[in-house]
Formats: C-alpha cells, sequence, structure tokens
C-alpha cells in the first residue's frame, strides 16, 4: 500500500507559499491561524504532497497550543521522527515517509491515559478527508477504525 504514496513533484509545484514553507523548508505556520487547529469534523488528515494517510479525527484533540494535534499517528510506518536542534532548542521533528514533508513536531505532554504524546502538526502540510468522502478518495479500509472509534465515543457519553 505505502508503494502508492510518494512525493509528487507536480503537487509540490501548485502548493500555496505557506503550504511550500512547511513541508519543504520546515518552517512553522503561526498559531491559531491555521485551517485545522479548531476542526472537529470525522475524517482522517493526509500528507498534501504524497496522500498518504498520517492522523485520524479520532485520535485529535485540543491541546490549546494552536495547531492541530493528535494522540497517535493513524499509519505509524508513514511518520518519520528526526532530532532537531534549530531554533536553540532539542526536539523531535516528524517527517511523512514517503512525501518526505516537514510535518511538525512530537512532544510527551499528550493526555497520559492516550499514552502521553503530542503530535503537534502544521495545517499548511495537511489535507483533510472527510468520513463521507474516504471510500471515494480511496481511503476506505480507514472508515471502520472511524466508525469502532466513534461508536466508542457514544457509548462513553450515555
Amino acid at each position: 500500500m505505502a508503494d502508492q504514496y510518494q512525493k509528487d513533484h507536480t503537487t509540490v509545484a501548485k502548493l500555496t507559499p505557506r503550504q511550500y514553507a512547511v513541508t519543504q523548508e520546515d518552517a512553522t505556520e503561526p498559531a491559531f491561524d491555521n485551517e485545522f487547529w479548531d476542526q472537529k469534523e470525522p475524517g482522517i488528515y493526509v500528507d498534501i504532497v504524497s496522500g498518504e494517510p498520517l492522523f485520524a479525527s479520532t485520535h485529535k484533540f485540543n491541546s490549546g497550543c494552536g495547531w492541530p494535534s493528535f494522540t497517535i499517528p493513524l499509519e505509524a510506518s508513514n511518520i518519520v521522527e528526526k532530532n532537531d536542534r534549530s531554533h536553540g532548542m532539542i526536539r523531535t521533528e516528524v517527517r511523512s515517509a514517503h512525501g518526505d514533508s516537514h510535518l511538525g513536531h512530537v512532544f510527551d505532554d499528550g493526555p497520559p491515559e492516550e499514552g502521553g504524546l503530542r503530535y503537534c502538526i502544521n495545517s499548511a502540510a495537511l489535507r483533510f478527508v472527510p468520513y463521507e468522502d474516504l471510500e471515494a478518495e480511496g481511503y476506505g479500509q480507514y472508515k471502520a477504525v472511524l466508525e469502532r472509534a466513534m461508536k466508542g465515543a457514544e457509548g462513553t457519553h450515555e
């Protein structure tokens, strides 16, 4: 399945200036001034460059940081972690495995009951695929993952 995802130079050429700066030049978009920081709709987030599935809405949480935050990747094999010593800090950078897009960073201050990680991701590196479009866009296998999580969440609120 991973063979279908790769860096597409035609797609890179069509990126907005912000998307290009984030994914290709390791920039960070402004907090609270990005497309998905407060998005709550069910679906998945894919790499804007390669289309590889990265995160699910069911693992998204409000961290208060101003960027989309997730507890775990949807497909761990689509995420690469690298040491980042830029800006006088030591952090763990997160990149897409096949598109080599800079996504953001992972921190150890996420919800403890969900593993304690916070994947802090730039919206500009992502494309959102709504639940109802998963099948049509070739991501149908993730419908069941979202359905199980949504069904479990319904049970906890009764």
